[in-house]
């Protein structure tokens, strides 16, 4: 009686052993090709977002090569850089957002005794900034066109502007 027992504990330690590799196997396999699965998805999504930025970036300043080359043959020795322009340009531009009527270079008057004010601006290239305006409650878009003066300032030009219905 005693050997039977201790035959079928083997028999069914054995089994155990036997199921137990199986699934441990198995569960090694699916979670290999489940992580290879998820890398390439998450390579692919990596992938589409560089191409949205590639394109959201066509017209920046930091892709245009033309734009940077006007800049480097104009010989405009206070700027380094189009990199330094840049943000000298966009910050002379939300410098009149102190305005008490508001920024005129919003093409909008205020609405409401609320003044339009830029919230931020994009250097296109070596002429044209894009920017987003408000006054708290509508919203709006402004096309600039700007200009390095002799003097080391900077003049504006409202080409168009747009503001949204609420």
């Amino acid at each position: 009686m005693k050997k039977s027992l201790f035959l079928y504990l083997f028999i069914i330690a054995a089994l155990m052993n036997i199921f137990t590799y199986m699934y441990f196997n198995q569960k090694s396999t699916f979670d290999q090709n489940h992580t290879e699965v998820v890398r390439k998805s998450l390579k692919d999504s990596i992938q589409s977002l560089q191409n949205k930025m590639v394109d959201a970036d066509y017209f920046s300043i930091e892709k245009d090569q033309n734009a940077q080359n006007y800049f480097d043959n104009a010989n405009i020795p206070q700027f380094g850089s189009y990199e330094e322009l840049s943000k000298f340009v966009t910050d002379a531009l939300i410098a009149f957002n102190d305005n008490p009527a508001g920024n005129p270079y919003t093409g909008q008057a205020p609405i409401g005794g609320k003044k339009f004010i830029i919230n931020k601006a994009k250097v296109l290239n070596h002429r044209w900034i894009v920017a987003d305006c408000s006054d708290g409650q509508y919203w709006g878009e402004v096309l600039l066109k700007y200009f390095i003066n002799p003097d080391k300032t900077v003049s504006f030009e409202v080409i168009q502007s747009v503001v949204y219905d609420k």
